[in-house]
């Protein structure tokens, strides 16, 4: 893969220079779904696949950036000067993002760069293409560009160039996730402190397989800053009685005591999928502590019945996938994973049933859907690194 990257940078941009090579992964949430921008726990875990990117540094400050995955849009061409969302070139608004991001935190860069990125994660799926991006650009300029910043800094210097940039108000989750992933371990994450335990997760006889429902979706133009809103909205409503900086503070008998404060119903529900999923990721984290897959994986499906009553945001192509599933002998758990709105789901299945699963649930999704969902076996990985 390196040396076809090489190869095409090469033959783009010209090959003298110090080359550098990098890889950001992608990740899953295994559970603990919107529950970041409120003030809850998450627990997700980097994978093996992300994105490569084939970096050198410039003398002048253009900014050159090719991407495998779009290859219609050839060589898209920027500068320092004039770091600005750009609608034409979508992809580049996330390394863009970062080389601002990073000048607002007192980092000014001054050399361009040309960068060809390749990404194997779904495009689209909610395995944080753009997180990944994101992570892998702060890491280029950490590592090639001696930024003084740590992989959590990386981190969160996504998330605001994420929210300030692309308009986008995401949570800190995926870019934490991807930026301090470990090999064979989640991250159980309260976003409220960003303190965080890894914890090993040991499948001894089952794999996670990713399905990807192939509906596309944008974050910003889903109903994600609705939600968003609806859900401080009603942390308001609550506030007036109990004095709690976020909906993540709750326990579910602290809720269903001051739920009545909010005054529209499907404010409430939105609250209580963000209160009842906290909890549940906090259990469900205990439940692998005391090797109860089954516990956990009993969560994971009642998660995703929550995310699709209370918080509306999974649609008939999430909900075929997980029901399906649970139909499937050797399922231990299934759930959307992601935003929602089209994306993934993410599945515990026995070793012996992936190939019935796959088989099972793919001829299902497509009978009702119209259109194949794309199945991978995923590894659980590392964060960022500088691979040549």
């Amino acid at each position: 893969m390196q040396e076809k990257l090489l190869e095409k940078f090469k033959e783009l941009f010209g090959a003298d220079g110090e080359i550098r090579t990098y890889f950001a992964p992608g990740r899953v949430n295994m559970i603990g779904e919107h529950t970041d921008y409120n003030g809850g726990h998450v627990f997700p875990c980097a994978l093996t696949i992300g994105t490569y990117g084939v970096v050198r540094k410039r003398e002048d400050n253009k900014l050159r950036f090719y991407s495998m995955n779009f290859e219609n849009l050839g060589i898209i061409e920027s500068s320092l000067e004039d770091l600005k969302p750009d609608p034409a070139a979508d992809w580049t608004n996330y390394p863009k993002g970062v080389i601002w991001a990073f000048g607002e935190k007192g980092m000014k860069i001054t050399q361009g760069m040309d960068l060809l990125l390749f990404g194997n994660i779904p495009n689209g799926s909610g395995l944080s293409s753009s997180a990944s991006v994101e992570v892998l650009t702060g890491y280029i300029l950490k590592d090639f560009y001696g930024c003084d910043v740590t992989n959590q800094d990386i981190a969160l210097i996504g998330q605001f160039s994420e929210n300030q940039f692309n308009g986008v108000n995401c949570g800190i989750m995926d870019q934490f996730a991807i930026a301090m992933g470990k090999k064979g371990h989640a991250i159980f994450l309260d976003t409220a402190t960003l303190e965080y335990e890894y914890a090993p997760i040991e499948l001894k006889d089952a794999k996670i397989v990713i399905s990807c429902s192939n509906k596309k979706r944008g974050l910003g133009d889903s109903k994600y800053n609705e939600r968003r809103a609806e859900c401080e909205k009603a942390l308001e409503e609550i506030q007036q009685y109990a004095g709690v900086k976020s909906l993540g503070e709750l326990t579910e008998e602290e809720f269903e005591k001051f739920k009545s404060a909010i005054k529209d119903e499907d404010r409430v529900k939105r609250a209580r999928h963000a209160v009842y999923e906290n909890q549940r990721t906090i259990k469900a984290v205990e439940a692998l502590k005391n090797n109860d897959v089954e516990l956990f994986g009993k969560l994971m499906n009642e998660s995703h019945v929550s995310l699709r009553d209370d918080y509306e945001v999974t649609g008939i192509e999430l909900d075929t996938l997980a029901e399906e599933a649970w139909k499937v002998d050797g399922v231990i758990g299934s759930r959307m994973t992601g935003a929602g709105f089209g994306g993934c789901s993410v599945s515990i299945v026995k070793n012996d049933a992936v190939d019935t699963f796959i088989e099972q649930v793919g001829k299902a999704y497509e009978e009702k859907i119209g259109y194949a969902a794309d199945f991978y076996v995923v590894e659980i990985g590392d964060g960022p690194s500088r691979l040549a």
